[in-house]
């Protein structure tokens, strides 16, 4: 496993709940060349005297070299543990969406706020509809194919579109393509509602078109 070494003072933002390690704030990373070069795998995060602070995602392309999964030490970073997320985030939105709405475009997970930095996701149309996933950092990158399958189970709906936003994904070091990842994909033109409004909207891109 990978380790990063936290510059000493520097660990006061992780202790506070800080998510984002800079690049600035670490000492060293030790760990396999091929493992540091690889972008999202996971490494145990420690302070200047060893002492552990978190489990993370590093990104040896970003400036956010580290993006906290978890600070506790018996937590496995795993794919019970993005299962268990990706199932939370979904549930507990999804109880807060009208069911007599299928145009109601919902925020099924939300980054940090869900554990899975960097990971947005909107779902239209229930579950014969679609969701759109962006993958903006490495961690979730990683992460990506148990977390569509997830998102699949959990959602039952069969229709999952990759969007992405190209200066996010370069900043990360990731490839920019937009694509399908299961099912099929989604319109040019939905009528969806937003914030109260109904209107076409091209969601593969989040362009709204004029009424």
């Amino acid at each position: 496993m990978l380790i990063i070494t936290i510059k000493q003072g520097k660990e006061k933002n992780l202790l506070n709940g800080d998510p984002w390690i800079y690049l600035s704030a670490i000492d060293k990373v030790e760990g396999k060349p091929h493992e540091r070069s690889k972008i999202g795998a996971t490494a145990l995060v420690q302070s200047s005297s060893r002492q552990f602070l978190a489990r993370a995602a590093y990104n040896v392309k970003s400036q956010i070299a580290g993006r906290v999964w978890t600070l506790r030490e018996d937590e496995p970073v795993d794919h019970a543990m993005i299962k268990r997320r990706v199932q939370a985030a979904v549930a507990r939105r999804l109880g807060n969406v009208p069911a007599a709405d299928p145009q109601a475009l919902v925020q099924l997970i939300d980054g940090e706020q869900d554990g899975l930095s960097g990971l947005q996701v909107h779902g239209v149309g229930g579950a014969a509809g679609y969701l759109v996933c962006q993958f903006n950092a490495g961690g979730v990158e990683y992460w990506k194919i148990p977390i569509v399958q997830a998102l699949l189970k959990e959602t039952n709906c069969p229709n999952v579109y990759e969007r992405c936003d190209k200066l996010v994904r370069e900043a990360e070091g990731l490839p920019f393509r937009s694509r399908v990842l299961a099912g099929e994909e989604p319109p040019q033109r939905l009528m969806v509602r937003a914030d109260g409004r109904l209107a076409p909207m091209d969601i593969r891109t989040g362009f709204v078109y004029p009424r």
